[in-house]
């Protein structure tokens, strides 16, 4: 090879080019693929090689509806698809990351939405279908129930599955529902002062990802679910959920750190790097873990202390309900639970 001729060698750290750049780049001549996507529960973002995925329903604690697992699948795809992106960071607006499933609707309202039924009209997924399928006094279906709840499990699985790293940054709170967004990213970054757990193990819940005893290990994960008690985001980093942990008002730039140094590394290496851990993750059995734990959850839903739970809400309102819930074990609306196995606000 003639050394006067432009090859790799001539370019320094060529490298470190995105898959879009450089002179023999397969997008050289390609458009970007940008579109514009309305999304009812998040929003998305294309940051240099950031994608950015937001949830977006500060109103209501980005508590989960619907359509947010369809909503997030349909984003993560996007940002996975996209050539430009190296890294996915999902967050929450307001005042925290996720306060779990809409229970507002789903327990108190017995799954109506606002809006009713639209493209998912008489599907397994239509809230009235499934409003039936959860009345105390009819005959529950359980596959009815695990259809619409797997869905929900692979729409949040998306961030696992996807071929680029995923990183969420939790603040505020990570509850219930929360936690199996959470739990499904490569990476969790939160504030220390973070509320993170699964309290409807008390009643009315099993986390259907199944994702704990696989982030924290058996001992721990069951500390947790057996009793519904949360830990803090100090915690987590000390348990091992979290590769990092710091005070709230330095999240954002401890995030901007990680998710920068992880989108320098050519985006080819980040792919290859993940599939090959997940192949040891997943070799766990987190499939089958995902399957039993959302057969689990349903039936949680409807025992008679999950129908006493449903029809308490429904009567008194479900702020009332968890506080009954809650409070004998003295950490309604509580933060966080430290090593002394004490609630402190």
């Amino acid at each position: 090879m003639s050394e006067n001729r432009p090859h790799a060698g001539h370019r320094p750290a060529g490298w470190y080019d995105n898959w879009t750049e450089g002179p023999d780049s397969p997008w050289r001549d390609r458009p970007a693929p940008d579109y514009d996507h309305e999304y009812s529960t998040l929003t998305y973002e294309r940051d240099g090689r950031i994608a950015r995925i937001t949830f977006n329903r500060p109103e209501k604690g980005n508590s989960i509806t619907p359509d947010t697992p369809r909503d997030l699948t349909h984003a993560v795809e996007r940002a996975d698809l996209d050539p430009r992106v190296h890294v996915i960071l999902v967050s929450g607006r307001g005042k925290g990351f996720c306060g779990g499933y809409d229970l507002d609707m789903f327990a108190e309202k017995s799954f109506r939405t606002a809006e009713g039924p639209d493209d998912v009209n008489g599907t397994v997924l239509d809230p009235v279908v499934n409003a039936l399928n959860h009345n105390p006094w009819g005959t529950w279906d359980p596959m009815i129930d695990y259809a619409m709840m797997s869905r929900c499990n692979k729409g949040f699985a998306s961030l696992l599955h996807a071929n680029k790293p995923t990183v969420a940054k939790l603040h505020g709170f990570a509850i219930a529902g929360g936690t199996d967004i959470a739990l499904f990213s490569d990476q969790i970054i939160c504030a220390d002062d973070t509320k993170i757990g699964y309290p409807p193990t008390r009643t009315w819940g099993i986390p259907a990802a199944g994702m704990w005893a696989h982030r924290i290990g058996d001992a721990r994960a069951k500390r947790l679910l057996f009793t519904g008690d949360s830990i803090s985001g100090k915690q987590a980093e000390e348990w091992g959920l979290a590769v990092e942990s710091c005070p709230a008002e330095e999240l954002d730039e401890r995030t901007e750190e990680l998710v920068g140094r992880i989108a320098r590394m050519p985006v080819n290496q980040l792919m290859m790097a993940k599939l090959a851990l997940n192949s040891a993750l997943l070799s766990q059995g987190v499939a089958n873990s995902g399957m039993v734990s959302t057969v689990f959850d349903g039936i949680s839903r409807h025992t008679r202390e999950g129908y006493e739970f449903q029809m308490r809400a429904a009567t008194v309102g479900f702020r009332e309900a968890v506080r009954e819930r809650d409070e004998p074990f003295g950490d309604y609306k509580r933060a966080r639970f430290d090593r002394s196995h004490t609630e402190q606000e």
